[in-house]
């Protein structure tokens, strides 16, 4: 994306800067917003990505401004408990490795092809946090460096499975910079003090022609037979799945020029991709959609919102496109103002928009709906005039976390307790307890413009991170699953935590569960499979049965961490027998990171054994590819 033409003049000096007195630096606090007031016009016309060309300014002015950031800032490492462990980095791996500890027995019809799974890594070790005389800035739970970790099922000729593992950071290009300087070069820009933060977005777009890093640590997914890794704050980047070496930021041949929101969708029927990009500064959302083999943009519009709602996902039907709108908000005004980036206001409104797959913002229908905050959907589909929408809502948001002076680690851990109904209405909680995701389900008429909304499971347990069987996205489906939050884990920890996964029917009606006088419809039949003491998971997926017949044949794959052993496994998990045993415990030669989403491609993987494993034993090659064999007879 070309450079901005917003006029910046920088006096150069190679003198450090001082304040006389402590009075000095509170008023610099307090009139640097105000300082700040002149530019806002000029910086809302530019996108949040890349906004001044380093090259622009003077090699000599540039090593000042450096000099002058390294003197001023100071970056400190934010501890993790050693309950918070797993959040913590490993390292990457010079090469895949097999894995061979492997308990119970693979289905010999398991889908070959890999498991990948995405998740913030550290570059440095830990997340940082800077200080200054403009305050504090730190970086969110959410962001570091993504990595990513793979387990490739190799199927051989006599139907027995060789399975590898392999991580690797996401090479993305703020990644590269840090690493060839070989420390951390940007300064938080989402959490802290106001001056803090407008600081650190001024300077990193001086220095580097962006307000922060590109993380990529959200979720991959496949298009057009290539894969791709996400988070909301920049473009894709495509990834080798063989090698998980970072090819290339994905432009669309040149057609789009700002973020993908995390979950893109491809639309039932066609197979074309719905994506959503969100800014700070407008246009607030535009639409996407690209051709099915992944080399056109076909469709872009603006949705025309007036504000920037953190739309983390988006929904498709087989005739719509179906868009969240929020009340967490990203505001560079409040910001400006002295308050918060990023944060969800309890009084804001929340409704849900139905766009036609090529429509315009003139063509939305929206219906307003409770305040939420809903970053994640099983699923959306058309039934009869109504557009359904599934998804794990909760009633406030658990990012960025808490307002500036409160203690994080008590923050978190007040707020991810168990939850306390109060009599009435499920949706009645404490304050402390809103941050409780669970399935909900809105349903739109398009024809009377009413919405009917209820809650689909109870407050026993916390849910989030849905998936479905991927075939039927976009259509009615019978089954979702999700990830069960541990919340006495998690509010010992003052980390989220999930000990267990859920089985939803959506079909069927919680045979336990009897009507109370506020709920319209009864809960959901659902089934749990809970881990071991102590032991976690993240990333899981669908894995369709090759030649099922029934939506849920197939498998559900994990990652898991037990905490007491300091042992991390992949489970396949039979989706029909749910609550038993996992048919499979893959233990892996190394620690696996909590992380956030995952996916299973399938694909045949023979001929390309050695692409992922150079050092395979031959022996093992050929008992997994014949062409080995006969080239090398």
């Amino acid at each position: 994306m070309s450079s901005s033409g917003l006029p910046i003049h920088i006096h150069c000096s190679a003198q450090k800067p001082s304040v006389s007195s402590s009075a000095n630096f509170d008023h610099l606090k307090s009139t640097l917003s105000s300082a700040f007031k002149p530019f806002l016009k000029q910086i809302e016309r530019l996108p949040l990505r890349i906004d001044v060309a380093p090259q622009t300014l003077n090699n000599t002015c540039l090593k000042l401004v450096d000099a002058a950031v390294d003197s001023v800032f100071e970056f400190a490492d934010q501890p993790l408990l050693p309950s918070q462990s797993n959040f913590g980095p490993v390292d990457e791996m010079k090469e895949a490795v097999q894995v061979t500890n492997i308990q119970g027995e693979i289905p010999r019809d398991f889908a070959e092809g890999v498991y990948i799974r995405n998740g913030p890594n550290p570059i440095f070790g830990a997340l940082t946090s800077t200080s200054s005389m403009f305050g504090r800035s730190s970086y969110t739970w959410i962001e570091g460096e993504g990595m990513l970790h793979a387990l490739y099922f190799c199927k051989g000729v006599e139907g027995d499975w060789t399975v590898l593992y392999k991580n690797r950071y996401v090479e993305t290009e703020t990644l590269k910079l840090e690493k060839q300087r070989n420390k951390p070069l940007f300064l938080p820009a989402l959490e802290g003090d106001s001056p803090a933060i407008l600081s650190a977005y001024l300077l990193n777009m001086l220095r580097y022609g962006k307000v922060n890093k590109e993380i990529s640590n959200t979720n991959v997914f496949e298009h057009g037979g290539k894969m791709y890794s996400i988070a909301e704050n920049h473009k894709p980047q495509e990834i080798n799945i063989l090698t998980l070496e970072t090819l290339n930021d994905w432009d669309v041949d040149g057609g789009w020029n700002r973020p993908f929101s995390s979950h893109p969708k491809k639309a039932p029927g066609t197979g074309e991709l719905v994506i959503l990009g969100i800014d700070a500064t407008k246009p607030f959302a535009e639409l996407g959609v690209i051709s099915a083999d992944g080399n056109k943009l076909l469709h872009r519009a603006d949705l025309k919102l007036n504000r920037c709602s953190l739309c983390h996902e988006i929904g498709v039907t087989q005739r719509y496109n179906v868009f969240m709108d929020h009340p967490l908000l990203i505001d560079l005004n409040r910001l400006v103002r002295g308050s918060s980036l990023m944060k969800y206001e309890k009084e804001g409104y929340a409704r849900i928009g139905i766009m036609p797959r090529y429509g315009s913002a003139d063509s939305i229908q929206w219906f307003k709906v409770k305040p939420n905050c809903t970053f994640h959907l099983f699923n959306c589909f058309e039934d009869g005039d109504e557009v359904v929408v599934w998804g794990c809502r909760a009633l406030d948001s658990i990012i960025p976390g808490p307002d500036k002076g409160q203690n994080k680690f008590d923050w978190f851990s007040r707020k991810l307790r168990p939850i306390k109904p109060i009599e009435g209405s499920m949706d009645t909680v404490s304050e402390d307890q809103l941050v409780f995701p669970r399935p909900y389900e809105w349903r739109m008429n398009k024809q009377t413009g009413d919405v009917k909304e209820r809650n689909l499971t109870g407050t026993e347990y916390s849910m989030d991170f849905p998936f479905i069987n991927e075939g039927f996205v976009g259509v009615q489906n019978n089954y979702g699953y999700c990830q069960v939050r541990d919340s006495i884990a998690s509010s010992a920890s003052g980390m989220v935590k999930y000990g267990g996964l859920a089985k939803l029917y959506f079909g069927e009606q919680n045979p336990g569960f009897s009507l109370k006088e506020n709920e319209v419809e009864g809960l959901l039949k659902v089934e749990y499979h809970m881990f071991e003491k102590n032991t976690f998971g993240t990333g899981a997926a669908f894995v369709p049965k090759q030649g099922g017949v029934k939506e849920d044949d197939g498998w559900v794959v994990t990652f898991v961490h037990n905490e007491d052993t300091n042992i991390s496994q992949v489970l396949i998990i039979e989706a029909k027998s749910f609550t038993s045993k996992p048919v499979a415990r893959i233990t892996l030669p190394f620690r696996v990171p909590y992380g956030f989403h995952g996916t299973f491609r399938p694909m045949q993987l023979q001929n390309d054994i050695l692409s992922i494993i150079p050092s395979l034993n031959s022996k093992i090659v050929k008992s997994i590819s014949p062409s080995y064999s006969q080239i090398h007879e």
